[in-house]
């Protein structure tokens, strides 16, 4: 093992990935294709080899695809890039000096650089009351065997009005159940969106007949003779099936006591370096961006971040790369596609500059002079248009004068 903290991985050691998430494969392939020869192994909690979580909440969830179609790399395509795969087994501890993991069978791992990809996992309330949540492969079976047995003209009710939880609610419609989404928030996605673009992606639910229902919360779930939900307003929604996506937790349990700080993640330099020899990636890696320390939980920046971690490693600690990315996230609901660049903070300048919020849209950002995040609705074309000024951190003018120059 190389002594220098600094120093590149030695192209001829041993390189550990915990998680088989997408972050962890990205970063076992960057290793490969940076020129590491050495022994490479990818831990996995689930048993099955990497596989793509998006279309969990739509295209598998309808029916469209089946589950197989999500694979990211078999377990045929992880051994021809000499991985070796260690699935259905999860890392419960890590001394981060010495670089020393143990495995729940009691294996025992020493490594030259490690990679920390354990993502997060689903808060999950009401869960004896027989609440789901989508999160998983399993999951996504579990929650679509519910439906169909409560298709058509069965009752669905989402515990959140984030992400996750309207692309099922808008799956769940399609598929002919009657659908109602419960928010805490007055306004649905503000914290990320500000509450004019929150307010205009919440109407897609009621323009597709499903009913949402903000500024209340859940106090029961009653599950006797069908699950009722208790609202702290003292109404109640009946439902069939109940699913909650209110957000996850970064998993990072395991690193107790491992010598990395944590703090609402695993705190990274802006290197992706979390300690001498160990890089953290995706959905747990808090990371400065801008100035700002964030977790960002976007499929793009799972994957970018993957490729940049083994980048790191490869390069050493002193010699790295920041990594310096443009935030990309998508949603498909319904017949629209919610595309967004950069970070919007809740406080921006929202300008809409083609569209209309009624309908199909692109919004600017405006924070302190910059641009500092595009939305579009359905318009992906003239958002990309606005992916070059966020890299180099344009002023707020120049994106103005490019959208009316696309007008």
């Amino acid at each position: 093992m190389n002594t220098d903290p600094g120093a590149p991985l030695d192209p001829d050691g041993t390189a550990v990935v915990v998680g088989a998430s997408l972050a962890g494969l990205r970063a076992a392939e960057g290793l490969r294709r940076g020129g590491f020869r050495g022994r490479l192994v990818l831990i996995g909690a689930e048993p099955h080899p990497p596989y793509d979580r998006p279309p969990l909440s739509k295209q598998v969830l309808a029916g469209t695809w089946e589950m197989e179609r999500t694979g990211l790399r078999d377990e045929a395509g992880l051994r021809e890039l000499g991985i070796e795969a260690a699935l259905g087994r999860r890392a419960v501890s890590l001394d981060a000096v010495a670089r020393r993991l143990e495995l729940d069978d009691g294996t025992v791992l020493a490594a030259d650089g490690v990679v920390v990809a354990t993502g997060a996992t689903p808060r999950h309330p009401f869960a004896e009351e027989g609440v789901l949540v989508l999160r998983t492969l399993e999951d996504c079976a579990s929650l679509r065997e519910a439906l169909l047995a409560a298709a058509p003209g069965g009752r669905l009710a989402v515990i959140g009005a984030g992400f996750i939880g309207s692309e099922v609610a808008a799956t769940a419609s399609g598929l002919g159940l009657s659908v109602s989404v419960v928010e805490t928030l007055p306004v649905p996605l503000s914290p990320a969106l500000g509450e004019t673009i929150g307010a205009a992606l919440g109407g897609l639910h009621g323009r597709n007949g499903v009913h949402l229902r903000t500024g209340v919360a859940v106090e029961t779930v009653k599950a006797a003779n069908g699950p009722v939900l208790e609202l702290t307003d003292g109404s109640v929604v009946p439902a069939d099936v109940v699913v909650a996506g209110i957000g996850v937790v970064p998993e990072v349990g395991w690193l107790e006591g491992s010598g990395l700080t944590l703090e609402n993640g695993v705190v990274c330099e802006g290197t992706l370096f979390a300690a001498d020899g160990v890089v953290a990636a995706g959905d747990l890696a808090r990371f400065p961006y801008r100035g700002e320390p964030v977790r960002i939980e976007h499929w793009q920046m799972a994957a970018d971040m993957g490729a940049a971690a083994a980048s790191a490693l490869l390069a050493g600690r002193a010699g790295a790369a920041p990594f310096e990315p443009v935030p990309y996230f998508w949603s498909d609901q319904y017949q629209e596609k919610i595309q967004m660049l950069g970070r919007p903070a809740p406080d921006d300048e929202v300008v809409v500059v083609d569209g209309d919020l009624e309908s199909r849209f692109v919004a600017l950002y405006r924070r302190r002079g910059e641009l500092s995040a595009a939305v579009a609705l359905s318009r992906p074309r003239q958002l990309m248009a606005y992916r070059s000024l966020l890299e180099r951190k344009a002023g707020f003018d120049e994106a103005m004068a490019l959208a009316k120059g696309a007008t």
